[in-house]
């Protein structure tokens, strides 16, 4: 259908004049076409603004360009010797062939010819070509004839598709029709099963690619799961299947319902209108939803900010559930497609008929109904439905999947109570076996929201920062999976106490649960551990939990962040921090799910955020809290014993090596701190490389921690202001990312600095070059030759730092006295750049504080760094005023650019 407006652009002349050759009227029409364009896309862009909807903006582009081509077309051809059109016809395919163009898609077109019209079509397509890469439009463009075209089908999936959405523009109507019938008709009857076969692996590599989850953190509205391709993708297996042409013909096939068809175009519509304003807002080519365009996305729609959450995480919450229902309209058309097409039965009695249990049978593979109003008269077996698949290792049929879908509203609260349906409910838990995939079966189904309401309030629940890749309800079922993964030995070689810890867990049902609850008040907004634990007692007694079940999994939640906390940013060898921490544990069962809990969330988080050195600083936190538990608290007396019991175990670890009485000298020298917080091998490392000394400026120690990912360096000088400064800047400026550090100076002013570092991709610095550079610079440092803040200026952000778009949380500082008995205890919280480590540790040597320890952690691009410090006299900082000033300069510090 032509393009309709008052304005006109293309003169008759222009287009039909044959006397007038081609080179002349070029020019006339680019700026014509130009004129044309840049009008109509004004025009568009304003209806779009002013809350056209999608397939009204999808429709309008489409006849635009329909009404350029037609006239391009036709003026290209009126001065050829074939006449007003020649033999060949210009047909649109794919995107454009289904009429689906958004404001940057490609145009794809084909120049269809007999093989006696070659020269016609070749001259008509190249005038055109030319002018529509002038007018800067993305066109994919093939000149074909009909056997060109069966070939390349032939060879070509993605080509074959391509076809199956042809439409014809302009040209030669009876040779299209002769297209439609010779191509078209041939294509489509290729063998049906290897089509579908094919798109289907077409399918998965797809999804490798761009993300096999409805949920991550910049979906992809195309191409990733629960996009445009989704439905694409069903269409063109039902269109070859059932040899149709639209979804009303699916509709009179009785394929689908007028319900489904109406479901499929409202989800089409809903992509399409947030696709058209995500390329209004991109410069390119672009179907990655950033985060700063979620944002303009989210204004555009009209969401605001309220109490329970941003407007864009509002916005991405609801994006994800029609995502989600997009991938299962998509998967359930697929199904009915390939219903016919299993492989061949390789497995005896596949295609027999099996009963399992009254109500249930399987056939194919597949879990059945005998009866389709089972669920109505017993809403409760649909708990028995997923038990089933479990059980049996099977999938559930299409038919199943509806049914369980359209009687949910059966789950009341009197069914969540019965003693049925819970007992079935921790027969799945108690089976590790599979029970990750049934529980992600129970969430797609959304009969998970249903049998626990409260689980509702976390659906597609986002949080709008790179440092959570998951919806809150996908990372909660990821964190299943890690349990399920401990108990399945697929962690036995490199976490063994955690497999160990895992397999001794007396109550397995109530572990998962608290993975299932620990995040699940972060629906009611802030402070989420405690708005969960408060929704526990109502949720256990619905499931029939008995009093104690129900305080151990209510304190789970409560203190499910306690243990990534202490561990990562407190001090490990405080034995004080350790009693209190064991105290509030209470008991050894409890630390032991609060170790795999913490685990499990901290694993299912994303890929950049567990790191094995945090694996090593949970570990040592619960090894140590368990002692306490077992065996009680820690006495002066023992600590006294245990540390002369050190110093042997040096002074002979040593022996051969140096005079025992220099060790000794050395050891005297040790504060008590030190002595307690080292365990006699790691001493005897740091003397090692502290007696080299001599009238060196410093001495290092390079090792790696293969397994542990990290390398430790052991530096020993003597100390002088701001030591620790001038080491975190030597280090930034070599690109060495730091991940832990223990600041100890001995009562000679010896200092023995050990730290934890990885490359800023992760593992091991193996590089022996890069380490004597690093032991230069420090030395060049030391003595005066060399300026930190001159090495730091010259390194460039990394690659993998440079995360345009990413939301920027505020920068943070908190001081606190009284997590420490020795030490003044700051917590940094920033966006990650180079060389801030260096910057804050020069900020506490300006204000005239000395660290002792520090704990650095970075989580994708926000780091959250710890430092115990003291004063001049080795005091805590107790002023208030000087806390204020710690407490300004340090947030000045964080948000200066340089």
């Amino acid at each position: 259908m032509p393009f309709s407006d008052n304005k006109t652009f293309f003169t008759p002349e222009l287009l039909t004049d044959a006397d007038m050759p081609f080179e002349k009227r070029r020019a006339l029409l680019l700026e014509a076409s130009r004129q044309f364009l840049s009008h109509h896309q004004e025009r568009i862009y304003k209806e779009h603004q002013a809350g056209a909807s999608g397939r009204q903006v999808v429709g309008s582009l489409t006849s635009l360009t329909d009404t350029l081509l037609r006239n391009l077309y036709r003026s290209a051809s009126s001065d050829l010797p074939h006449g007003r059109f020649g033999a060949a016809t210009l047909i649109a395919i794919g995107g454009y062939g289904r009429e689906e163009l958004n404001p940057r898609s490609d145009i794809d077109i084909m120049f269809y010819y007999t093989g006696k019209d070659k020269k016609f079509a070749e001259t008509v397509s190249e005038r055109m070509l030319y002018l529509l890469w002038d007018l800067g439009l993305e066109v994919g463009y093939s000149v074909r004839t009909e056997q060109d075209c069966l070939d390349m089908a032939s060879r070509d999936i993605t080509a074959r598709t391509a076809l199956l959405d042809s439409r014809l523009l302009i040209g030669d109507e009876t040779l299209y029709a002769d297209y439609e019938k010779k191509v078209l008709g041939a294509v489509q009857g290729q063998s049906t099963q290897a089509f579908i076969r094919e798109k289907l692996e077409e399918n998965h590599r797809r999804l490798k690619k761009y993300g096999s989850s409805v949920y991550l953190l910049e979906p992809n509205i195309k191409e990733g799961e629960g996009g445009l391709r989704d439905l694409h993708t069903a269409f063109w297996i039902a269109k070859v299947k059932f040899k149709v042409k639209t979804l009303r013909e699916l509709v009179i096939k009785g394929v689908i319902t007028e319900e489904d068809r109406d479901e499929f175009w409202a989800a089409r519509e809903y992509l399409w209108r947030i696709r058209n304003e995500l390329h209004y807002l991109s410069e390119r080519k672009n179907d990655q939803i950033h985060f700063e365009q979620q944002e303009a996305i989210a204004r555009f729609l009209g969401y605001k900010d309220h109490k329970h959450g941003l407007a864009v995480e509002q916005f991405m919450q609801d994006y994800y559930a029609k995502a989600t229902h997009i991938e299962h309209l998509a998967s359930s058309l697929i199904s009915k497609a390939t219903l016919q097409e299993d492989a061949p039965f390789k497995i005896l009695g596949y295609i027999t008929r099996r009963s399992v249990e009254p109500g249930f049978y399987i056939l194919r593979g597949e879990l059945r109904l005998t009866q389709n109003d089972l669920f109505e008269k017993d809403p409760a077996m649909m708990m028995r439905a997923f038990l089933l698949t479990q059980k049996h290792q099977v999938e559930m049929s299409v038919p199943l999947k509806g049914l369980i879908r359209s009687n949910l509203h059966l789950i009341n609260d009197k069914v969540r109570r019965g003693r049925s349906i819970n007992e079935a409910f921790f027969e799945i838990l108690r089976n590790e076996k599979g029970v990750a995939d049934t529980l992600r079966q129970m969430h797609h189904l959304l009969f998970l929201n249903q049998f626990i309401p409260e689980f509702r309030r976390i659906f597609c629940k986002v949080q709008h920062d790179a440092y959570h890749i998951y919806t809150v309800d996908i990372h909660t079922l990821f964190a299943v999976e890690e349990i399920a993964k401990l108990w399945q030995g697929e962690y036995k070689e490199k976490k063994p106490l955690l497999t160990q810890v895992a397999n001794d867990v007396e109550k397995r049902e109530l572990l998962l649960l608290s993975v299932m609850f620990h995040d699940i008040g972060k629906g009611e907004g802030k402070d989420h551990s405690n708005k969960g634990a408060e929704m526990i007692p109502t949720i256990a007694r619905r499931l029939g939990l008995n009093k104690e079940d129900s305080h151990r999994l209510e304190f789970l939640v409560r203190h499910h962040l306690e243990m990534a906390h202490i561990s990562q940013r407190r001090d490990l060898h405080d034995q004080k921090l350790i009693q209190q921490f064991a105290k509030t544990i209470e008991t050894s069962e409890n630390l032991k799910m609060l170790y795999l809990l913490t685990f499990a969330d901290l694993k299912a988080v994303g890929p950049d955020v567990w790191s094995e050195w945090k694996g090593l600083l949970l570990e040592e936190l619960y090894e140590k809290a368990y002692d306490v538990l077992e065996r009680g608290n820690f006495s002066a007396e023992r600590m006294t014993e245990r540390i002369r019991n050190r110093k042997r175990k040096v002074v002979e670890n040593l022996k051969g090596e140096y005079d025992s009485k220099v060790v000794k000298q050395a050891l005297k020298m040790a504060t008590t701190r030190y002595l307690a917080a080292n365990r006699s091998i790691a001493i005897t490392d740091h003397l090692r490389v502290a007696l080299q000394l001599g009238d060196k400026t410093l001495t290092m120690n390079v090792s790696h921690e293969e397994d542990k990912e990290f390398t430790q360096v052991i530096i020993a000088t003597f100390d002088i202001p701001g030591l620790f400064s001038k080491i975190t800047g030597v280090m930034a400026a070599n690109g060495i990312n730091i991940l832990g550090a223990q600041v100890y100076t001995m009562r000679n002013g010896l200092a023995i600095d050990i730290l934890q570092v990885n490359s800023p991709a992760g593992g091991i610095i193996d590089n022996a070059a890069k380490w004597e550079k690093v032991e230069g610079d420090l030395t060049g440092v030391m003595e005066g030759r060399m300026w930190v803040d001159d090495l730091v200026r010259k390194r460039k952000s990394p690659s993998y730092m440079v995360k345009s778009g990413r939301p920027q949380r505020p920068n943070r500082v908190s001081v606190d006295n009284e997590a420490s008995e020795e030490y003044t205890v700051i917590d940094v919280f920033a966006n990650d750049k180079v060389g801030l480590l260096y910057r804050i540790t020069k900020t506490l040597k300006e204000l005239g504080l000395y660290i002792g320890i520090s704990k650095i952690s970075t989580k994708v691009d926000q780091v959250s760094d710890t430092f115990y410090v003291q004063d001049i006299f080795s005091q805590k900082i107790f002023f208030q005023d000087k806390l204020e000033e710690i407490h300004t300069k340090l947030l000045a510090c964080l948000d200066a650019d340089e």
